[in-house]
């Protein structure tokens, strides 16, 4: 199981590349009555995305694959497996 510094260090990793792609990202935290809810959005020329997650990771791992997904030939998102 990963640690709470494991975590943040992979959603600060993905922002960096959000940000390398030129995307800007920002970050709000909600307490609700089951805890914490995230909600980031990014933005860039216009377009913006936006997500609620129960945590970081989650939230910056859905955005990373909208916002920076390879795109295929037709213009569609392609996916990769990562062994």
């Amino acid at each position: 199981m990963l640690g709470q510094d494991e975590l943040v260090k992979y959603w600060e990793i993905i922002a960096d590349r959000l940000h390398a792609e030129g995307w800007s990202y920002g970050i709000a935290e909600h307490l609700t009555k089951r805890g914490l809810l995230f909600c980031v959005d990014v933005h860039r020329n216009g377009k913006r995305l936006s997500v609620k997650a129960d945590d970081l990771l989650t939230a910056f791992l859905s955005l990373e694959r909208d916002a920076i997904a390879p795109k295929g030939a037709n213009g569609n998102a392609t996916r990769h497996n990562i062994a």
